[in-house]
């Protein structure tokens, strides 16, 4: 179904609502295709995901029989749950026929039991299993020869894949890449958004995943690019984007995807011409809306904690964050304190370090800190 809204902040439509990204497509299409595994990394929200669901996409219109399969492991917290989303995302669906998917799952997958029920609409298996902590490897061993055996070609992307490192246990990427490095016809996207972390597993030569993949950033969509496609949706609405106000909304994001596509979603749906009193409007609802959640989440931390939050918020990008003149500026406290301060907030992701300084990772937040009595 045609969504009512071209701007999308959630989910992967098709080609039509996604933006340029065509070099990067490009380069994901060309790795997988000659069997180079990939690295992606970008900071969250910068439209990673939505990336690679298009390259997902453009794949299948090459080669319709292959699958393509995406789990995001964020929320995972140990090794065993990765096995139980690995287990979720992959058993089952690289067959059609839902008597040999049983078959093949069956014969592979015998240090636990798996439950299976069908997907109505398809009459796939879906498959959800309960992994004993003493069997985790076992069957994390089992899956990969399910995906192994497969006459099937398969691309597997794994976002927020840094979050193994968080694991305590120790060894999992050094599991992962002894499996992975043996499967022919499985290639893998590994995303992630803490950039130092992610170069770290895949630039060390003291880490598993040394040189195993081809490294690609991302960053903002070229701003020449969106203006066209923002405004080409919003002509077709009969509504008019000026070009000087769509300037104004990227250079505020710093072309930050999902706050661009939160804003445009937003200003699409007033149905009227753009103007930048409409843009204060919009984001004026968009932040009040949000503030109470932020309050709420500030309830955690420290007054040095906020008193720093805010600071850098009022200056919007803040290149050195010790420097004697930005503490004294804002009234903050010893060198010692703000660096502890600030490591919480960079751990915790409020704040991100970009090549020009320190920001307010949220940046609707940044606009409710600014607003906030110092």
């Amino acid at each position: 179904m045609k969504p009512n809204n071209p701007f999308l902040i959630t989910g992967y439509h098709s080609p039509e609502f996604f933006c340029d990204r065509e070099t990067e497509t490009s380069a994901i299409l060309d790795a997988l295709h000659n069997g180079r595994n990939v690295t992606l990394i970008a900071p969250r929200r910068m439209g990673k995901t939505g990336l690679i669901r298009h390259a997902f996409y453009r794949l299948k219109e090459q080669e319709p029989d292959i699958v393509t399969l995406y789990m995001d492991i964020y929320s995972t917290q140990s090794m065993g749950d990765f096995v139980r989303l690995f287990a979720n995302t992959v058993l089952g669906k690289l067959d059609t026929a839902p008597q040999k998917a049983l078959n093949r799952i069956g014969q592979f997958v015998r240090s636990c039991r798996p439950v299976f029920t069908f997907d109505e609409l398809t009459g796939v298996p879906k498959v959800t299993i309960d992994v004993a902590p003493q069997e985790e490897e076992s069957t994390l061993k089992e899956i990969f020869n399910y995906l192994g055996s497969s006459e099937k070609r398969c691309y597997i992307a794994i976002d927020e894949f840094q979050q193994i490192a968080e694991y305590p246990e120790k060894g999992i990427e050094a599991l992962l890449r002894s499996y992975i490095q043996f499967l022919p016809n499985v290639n893998f996207i590994f995303a992630g958004s803490k950039q130092h972390l992610m170069q770290e597993m895949f630039t060390s030569s003291k880490r598993p995943f040394y040189q195993s993949t081809q490294l690609q950033t991302i960053g903002p969509i070229d701003c020449e690019a969106y203006t066209c496609f923002a405004a080409a949706h919003f002509a077709e609405h009969g509504v008019q984007l000026p070009r000087e106000v769509f300037d104004a909304i990227y250079d505020k994001f710093d072309g930050h995807t999902w706050y661009i596509q939160c804003l445009l979603n937003r200003l699409y749906g007033y149905n009227r011409d753009v103007d930048t009193g409409l843009v204060a409007y919009a984001t004026e609802q968009i932040v009040s809306e949000q503030s109470y959640s932020y309050a709420d989440l500030l309830k955690a931390y420290s007054a040095g904690h906020v008193r720093l939050l805010k600071a850098i918020a009022r200056e919007g990008c803040v290149k050195e964050v010790l420097a004697g003149d930005f503490i004294s500026r804002h009234r903050l406290r010893a060198a010692s304190s703000v660096s502890a301060s600030l490591k919480k907030l960079l751990d915790n992701e409020l704040v991100y370090q970009t090549s020009c300084g320190y920001i307010i990772y949220d940046r609707f937040m940044s606009e409710w800190l600014r607003q906030q009595p110092f």
